[in-house]
């Protein structure tokens, strides 16, 4: 990484949680920046390079003050939180108030004061910090649920600002918003912002209804907009999406198609193997998958030696005691199943509590017959658009939720309702009995969605939206 100074007042400001570096300590004492994979900052470097923009987020580290640097081209701004903010606005209400309220109260949402009081305060804390690094008439985007108050805290600093906000999980249906004991406020918070970006129409039309009954705007003749104050707002869907030709070549490569073998070769190369990648998380239904497989394997549909499942499970919000009870329920369900069923030297399940590198990921999505994702509630799920890049063999089967936006693109999946046991039974089985030409015309189809509309396409089209012009 090359550093630099940071610049002083840019036209292109991304707001988000965390900075696209994460600080580390290394062992010799030092410190430094490692990069982050995110696919948002592979879509936005370019544009963010060519108009000398920055990014102000929170370096991920409580308690440590660090001034504005630069690295590979970008100037990064950080935020500093104690490690009392990290515990009520980001653990608290972000993660404990809004994440389950917003995946459809999956788990009950909690509302306290002094988390709000946190959330508060945090929000003003980033917007003052692009109020100062932002030039006169500079475009700003904000991202996600952690920074809903920024869009209109900074319409009051700096009014010559044109903001975008981007939601990257669900926006919740009308009866379940109206829980939230700020909900006013967070409206109002959002409509700061001159186009306000969801991943599906369901989430425009929640909020535009929201909008009116709580913060008093007014409808315009264009659906997709609102009148609040002298302003006319944007609403629009804007699907996300992945690096999805960097993943294709990815998995092309030879080391990475070689390891896709071993991997079935470890495994004693069985009929089929079913993956599940995920985040540990309760709104993902990892369980819901591991029930389905048990009940094959109890009803002898199939056999250790027919199929043999994969859990992947990146660990999450481990100081939660909710996450901490939730993986010791998942590891007991793969642990009964192996004890049922498992042959010595051949698990029924093999569980992994642990992230991997790309290029491992990649072999392993290219060794899956099945890929299940089975969230009972999910904004995108890009876990499903990465299996589809992977698999430029036109193979596998992917068994999706129809409450993931990603349901909405990829409609040659075989989608399942993850509350309907026996559905997503009948669907595994489907998948691991399919013919291969059926198989590899549904994965065409995937692949050209998946392709076709990637992550730079995403960014592009809400910058254009925002009057940013994109260089094509």
């Amino acid at each position: 990484m090359t550093s630099g100074e940071p610049v002083t007042a840019a036209d292109l400001v991304v707001v988000a949680n965390r900075l696209p570096v994460d600080y580390e300590e290394r062992p010799d004492g030092s410190v430094g920046w490692k990069r982050s994979p995110g696919g948002l900052v592979t879509a936005l470097e370019p544009t963010l390079r060519a108009r000398e923009g920055a990014w102000v987020g929170w370096p991920g580290v409580p308690d440590v003050d660090v001034e504005p640097f630069a690295q590979d081209g970008l100037s990064l701004f950080p935020v500093r939180l104690s490690a009392q903010e990290v515990q009520e606005y980001y653990e608290g209400f972000s993660n404990a108030t809004l994440w389950p309220l917003y995946h459809d109260v999956v788990a009950q949402p909690q509302f306290h004061r002094h988390w709000w009081r946190a959330y508060t305060a945090v929000n003003q804390r980033f917007a003052e910090e692009v109020a100062r690094v932002a030039a006169h008439g500079a475009t700003v985007w904000v991202q996600d649920y952690q920074l809903q108050l920024v869009p209109g805290r900074l319409r009051e600093l700096r009014p010559d600002l044109r903001i975008g906000f981007f939601l990257h999980i669900p926006f919740p249906p009308v009866e379940l918003f109206r829980q939230l004991p700020w909900r006013t406020r967070i409206m109002e918070g959002l409509l700061g912002a001159d186009v306000i970006g969801f991943h599906t129409d369901g989430g425009v039309r929640n909020f535009h209804w929201l909008a009116q009954e709580l913060a008093g705007a007014s409808p315009d003749d264009d659906p997709e907009s609102v009148h609040y104050g002298d302003r006319r707002i944007r609403l629009g869907a804007f699907p996300i999406s992945i690096d999805s030709k960097h993943l294709d070549e990815v998995s092309r490569a030879s080391e990475v198609v070689e390891r896709a073998a071993q991997v079935r070769r470890e495994l004693g190369n069985p009929t089929k193997i079913i993956l599940g990648v995920d985040r540990l998380d309760y709104t993902k239904g990892i369980d819901v998958r591991l029930r389905a497989f048990h009940e094959l394997l109890e009803e002898e549909r199939v056999t250790v030696d027919d199929a043999v499942m994969i859990q992947l499970a990146t660990p999450s919000r481990e100081r939660v005691e909710h996450y901490r009870q939730m993986r010791d329920e998942i590891e007991l369900s793969v642990g009964r199943i192996n004890g049922e069923y498992a042959r010595v030297g051949h698990p029924a399940v093999h569980y992994l509590h642990r992230s991997l590198p790309r290029e491992e990921l990649a072999a392993f999505f290219l060794a899956a017959d099945v890929m299940l994702v089975t969230p009972l509630r999910d904004g995108m799920n890009l876990v499903a658009k990465e299996y589809v890049a992977c698999r430029h063999d036109d193979g596998g089967v992917l068994l999706l939720s129809e409450f993931t936006g990603a349901a909405i693109e990829l409609t040659s999946a075989l989608l399942v309702n993850p509350h309907d046991t026996d559905g997503v039974k009948e669907a595994l089985y489907t998948a691991l009995t399919m013919p291969p030409e059926e198989a590899a015309k549904r994965m065409r189809t995937l692949r050209r969605q998946v392709l076709d509309h990637d992550v730079d396409r995403w960014a592009r089209s809400f910058l254009t939206a925002l009057g940013v012009q994109v260089d094509a």
